[in-house]
């Protein structure tokens, strides 16, 4: 295992930790940018519902290479993919996943869709928080999940995976919250 919560439930605080992200953006233009050069939040959604049905699918042993597309899809769509997610997964005890030509641990899987779905889920909060929209500091990765997530930032992302997905790791201080630490790693900026 590459974290100490165990992948389910580490998937379940991913997607909670998005799901209130993505009820505070219902007031939200899906032309709004987000902290992914040259998407707007529309943009993201379509990415996001793409993923949770590639993760989804994956609970049944196997994923099809070939991603539906998505345009316009409706928030209340993407918290709907992404609780049938948990469902899936928390019903589906398989252990591998067919990739194309690959096997995965699903242990590995659980936590890149843990990670994806909560950096995706702040990509949202930033989002919101930019609009006007939401209240509070500006959002936070909730530290035990960052701090859980961060094992399988390390050993998931590679240089040669960052062209075209992830900017460069952004510089921050050693004691930074690990939300923050977490976020650079993955090339994103958040305030501490």
């Amino acid at each position: 295992m590459i974290a100490a919560t165990a992948p389910v439930a580490l998937l379940g605080q991913a997607i909670a930790f998005t799901c209130d992200a993505l009820a505070l953006a219902d007031s939200v233009a899906p032309t709004v940018p987000t902290p992914c050069r040259g998407w707007a939040l529309g943009d993201l959604l379509d990415h996001m519902a793409d993923g949770l049905d590639a993760f989804t699918e994956a609970s049944n042993g196997l994923v099809a290479v070939t991603p539906v597309a998505h345009t316009g899809i409706a928030l209340l769509d993407v918290r709907a993919k992404a609780r049938a997610l948990l469902s899936a997964w928390q019903q589906a005890p398989t252990e591998a996943v067919r990739i194309a030509d690959v096997e995965v641990g699903s242990d590995v899987l659980l936590h890149a869709a843990a990670l994806e779905i909560t950096v995706h889920g702040w990509d949202v909060a930033v989002a919101v928080s930019a609009a006007g929209a939401g209240a509070g500091a500006g959002p936070r990765i909730p530290t035990l999940l960052a701090l859980d997530l961060m094992p399988a930032a390390h050993l998931l992302l590679r240089d040669a995976d960052r062209t075209g997905r992830f900017a460069a790791p952004v510089p921050v201080a050693p004691d930074a919250p690990a939300g923050v630490r977490l976020l650079a790693l993955l090339g994103r900026t958040a305030c501490s």
